[in-house]
Parts: structure tokens; C-alpha cells; sequence
């Protein structure tokens, strides 16, 4: 697919995808849990890739994860949005795949995010604007994490909170890997195509065009 769509793409735009799959990182993902502001959704989504990370997991026992895609950008489109209804499965899976957990709360019994450890995969949770994570996603998780606070505050907006969290945790775990992403060659493929497709407009009739063409050409 890539070989037969880079005939229709320019230069800079192959070039663009190939820069940011470079800088991609799988092993630092969000994980939500029950998020009903559209708006907070959608600026999870745009902050987490933004940040380069690939993965954005919601969890959605009580709560259907709905972004504002007039906040995200575009930004959906980039990244892989992994459901699951339960905290509890969500954090199994990710374990399953070598990922350490942590929910994001307050008080001085949680790590602070600087004091993590980021020598191997990690997720962060995140709570609703409200309730904040739900006792089943903190028993389930391998610790807790919280983002230092200065003033009489008590919290930060989700949004806000995501994004301090995982970007500190990106750039940690990036200075650890010693790269700026860690894409297996399979996994970089497959996206790599993805998003060529992406950047092509009635991509499938294209695809049918420019395969023909060549088929002909032989």
C-alpha cells in the first residue's frame, strides 16, 4: 500500500509520517476511566498525541467515552483508541502486556510523577471530572501516581492533569530508551500505511486506480 500510494503523496508529507513514526512511543499509554465531557475526552486524545504516544485506552463501565472532534483536530485520527468496559480487564490487559499501572490520586501516599519508575511500559489512569477513579481502578493498578500541586487548589482539570502527567512520563521513559520512539518494524508498518491512506482522499478508489494502472503497465 505505502509503495502504491507514495505516487500520489508529495514528498514532505512522506516525510512528515515517516519523522513522526520515528518519535513514536507504545510503551507510555493513557488509560480514562469513564470521561463524560466530550471536550475533556477530545483534549485527552490531542494532548496524548501530541505528546507521541500511540495508544489512548478508555474504560467505560459507566460512561461512553465521546470526543468533540472540533478539539481533537484531527488528532483521533493518529492514534488507536482502545475500549474496555471495566477497570479491572483494562488493567489486566495492559499488565498481560508488560505494562505497569498507576491511578492518578492525591495525597503524599502516591509517587510523585518525577519518582516513577519508567524502565519498562507504563499506563497511567486517569479519572472522571468529578468522582476521580473509581476504587476498582485503584485496587487494580500496581501504585499510584500524583502531579505536585502548590497552591490551595485541590486538583487540576483532567485535561490539565493528562497533560503534565504524560508529558514528564514521555519524556522520562524517552531519556531511559535512549530514542525518541520505540515502534516495532511490524507495528510501524502497518501504522505506516495506515496513515498514508489517510493522507489520500477516496483512498479505496485510488488504490483501484493506481493497482489497475499498474497491473496494465506489466
Amino acid at each position: 500500500m505505502c509503495d502504491v500510494l507514495a505516487s500520489v503523496l508529495t514528498a514532505e508529507r512522506i516525510h512528515r509520517i515517516d519523522a513522526v513514526l520515528d518519535m513514536r512511543l507504545a510503551s507510555v499509554v493513557t488509560v480514562c476511566e469513564d470521561t463524560y465531557d466530550p471536550h475533556n475526552a477530545a483534549a485527552a486524545i490531542r494532548t496524548s498525541e501530541a505528546f507521541g504516544l500511540q495508544e489512548l485506552h478508555v474504560i467505560e463501565s459507566a460512561e461512553r467515552f465521546s470526543a468533540t472532534k472540533s478539539v481533537t483536530r484531527g488528532a483521533h485520527k493518529w492514534i488507536d483508541l482502545v475500549r474496555d468496559d471495566t477497570a479491572t480487564s483494562a488493567v489486566a490487559a495492559l499488565r498481560a502486556r508488560g505494562f505497569r499501572t498507576y491511578a492518578t490520586v492525591p495525597g503524599a501516599t502516591a509517587l510523585d510523577v518525577e519518582d516513577v519508575p519508567v524502565d519498562g511500559p507504563i499506563a497511567v489512569l486517569f479519572g472522571n471530572e468529578h468522582a476521580g477513579l473509581s476504587k476498582e481502578a485503584v485496587a487494580a493498578c500496581d501504585g499510584a501516581v500524583s502531579v505536585r500541586m502548590y497552591g490551595m487548589t485541590e486538583s487540576f482539570n483532567l485535561s490539565v492533569t493528562v497533560g503534565l502527567a504524560m508529558s514528564r512520563l514521555a519524556t522520562r521513559r524517552r531519556a531511559v530508551l535512549g530514542a525518541a520512539g520505540d515502534l516495532d518494524l511490524e507495528r510501524r508498518t502497518r501504522l505506516r500505511a495506515k496513515w498514508f491512506a489517510l493522507r489520500v482522499r477516496a483512498v479505496e478508489g485510488v488504490m483501484e486506480r493506481l493497482v489497475a494502472a499498474r497491473l496494465a503497465s506489466k
